[in-house]
């Protein structure tokens, strides 16, 4: 990867994300590797725990797995966060959706279309997606989808 190309990363997930987001995702470089579109654009980065983020043709992040980790550890809750129960914790490590009424605390910032970090009350990661609701009415509403999941993480 060069400097520009992780310059320009980092900037766009400042940019989606919030200040901070492209040192939390993309650091250290040294570990980080990109696939490309035929047309040179970045793809993919991965690092050794696997995919970090998708790049999309829209110009925004779709989380991974390992991004999810890392966007977690630089920043503080409720930053970004879904928090459920041991009621749908099985279901949503499988990476079946979060429905409203399991959803416990939301980042009230939170607006549909964004990636979100689900969490247990217990503070693991178990899966990452997209915001379908607003976050202030996440755990206010009864019924309907709250996060389609991406995909779930295992134990």
């Amino acid at each position: 990867m060069t400097d520009r190309e992780l310059r320009g990363l980092r900037r766009s997930a400042d940019y989606q994300f919030g200040r901070g987001a492209g040192a939390a995702l993309f650091s250290p470089p040294d570990d980080l590797t990109v696939t490309h579109t035929s047309s040179g654009r970045p793809r993919q980065v991965h690092d050794g725990d696997g995919r970090v983020v998708t790049y999309g043709s829209d110009g925004r992040f779709r989380l991974g797995p390992a991004g999810g980790t890392r966007l977690a550890d630089g920043f503080a809750a409720p930053r970004h966060r879904v928090v459920v129960g041991d009621e749908s914790e099985p279901f949503v490590r499988e990476g079946r959706n979060v429905f409203a009424k399991f959803v416990q605390r939301a980042d009230p910032e939170l607006r549909p279309g964004d990636e979100v970090l689900v969490l247990h009350e217990e503070g693991d990661l178990l899966a990452v997606g997209r915001a379908e609701l607003p976050g202030a009415g996440m755990a206010d509403f009864e019924t309907g989808m709250a996060v389609k999941v991406r995909q779930g993480i295992e134990d």
